[in-house]
């Protein structure tokens, strides 16, 4: 049987990967993301090591604030990951055109 991944420890991971990428502090990001900012750090820290999990209209504007798919926090495999990140970047048209390569029998 395959292993499970935990969700919650893919989130965490990926949350605080992103951050450090566009060098966000958690304050910066918890601002950008809409929350006090007397708490913005603390709450972006705590979200991090897992000690308080997100709503996901919170995790949707957090995924706003670092520019990357809601789809993107929660992917298990890395290679999905990376697709989806590359596949956000596309012009429409070339999303239709991949979709019709990769859905073809």
């Amino acid at each position: 049987m395959p292993r499970r991944t935990d969700i919650r420890l893919v989130f965490q991971g990926r949350l605080k990967e992103t951050r450090v990428r566009h060098e966000l502090s958690q304050r910066e990001l918890g601002i950008q993301a809409g929350l006090d900012l007397f708490v913005a750090s603390t709450r972006i820290n705590r979200y991090e090591q897992g000690v308080h999990e997100p709503d996901m209209a919170t995790v949707a504007r957090l995924a706003a604030a670092l520019q990357v798919p809601v789809a993107y926090l929660f992917a298990d495999d890395e290679r999905l990951a990376r697709m989806i990140l590359a596949f956000d970047q596309l012009p429409a048209a070339e999303k239709d055109r991949l979709l019709k390569v990769v859905e073809s029998p």
